[in-house]
């Protein structure tokens, strides 16, 4: 006769699991690392589309900032009584434009930055690489700017404002930048 502890060793290396204590089988777990692989290619599809769309917003949002200082840096360049400067044009023509408004008289106002409705010689186009256009049909981008002078004649306020023309693909609103500046006589 065997011993108490004999016969539970050699039972317990002979008796079959029971169905809930089996393992999984090689072909479930090769569906389960399927399902897996099939969520996670989707959600890097996502990731790249999103990715994508941010880089291509920043750009354009440091683009329209870079161009409203290029036009700010080119009409604070001008002198205070400047009515003659065509700013419309890089660099800047000594003839053909209106400069800083030029006027010495108090609370005018020249130019505008409303997007609907540019005012000639107070707006320009650029493309993508920031050339300027002679027409907005291949703008990627519109630049305006408005002069105002004070009642007393001696302080010009400059807002430049430029903007990103149309919307990005993920229906965020188009980019724009306005500057301020100041320039006393």
């Amino acid at each position: 006769m065997k011993s108490r502890g004999n016969m539970d060793s050699s039972l317990a290396s002979t008796r079959k699991p029971s169905q809930r204590e089996r393992g999984a089988t090689l072909v479930e777990t090769m569906i389960a690392m399927i399902i897996l692989m099939i969520g996670v290619l989707g959600v890097m599809g996502v990731l790249s589309i999103a990715v994508t769309q941010n880089w291509n917003q920043g750009d354009r949002s440091t683009r329209v900032t870079e161009y409203a200082q290029d036009k700010m840096e080119q009409l604070l360049a001008l002198s205070f009584s400047d009515s003659t400067s065509n700013t419309a044009v890089y660099p800047t023509s000594s003839t053909g434009g209106t400069g800083l408004g030029g006027s010495m008289s108090g609370n005018s106002t020249v130019g505008g930055i409303v997007a609907a409705s540019p005012v000639t010689q107070y707006v320009d186009y650029l493309n993508s690489a920031g050339n300027l256009q002679t027409t907005n049909s291949a703008a990627l981008y519109i630049r305006q700017w408005r002069i105002s002078t004070n009642s007393s004649g001696k302080l010009k306020t400059i807002t430049v404002v430029v903007r990103a023309l149309g919307s990005s693909a993920n229906g965020a609103a188009a980019p724009s930048t306005t500057l301020v500046a100041m320039k006393s006589l």
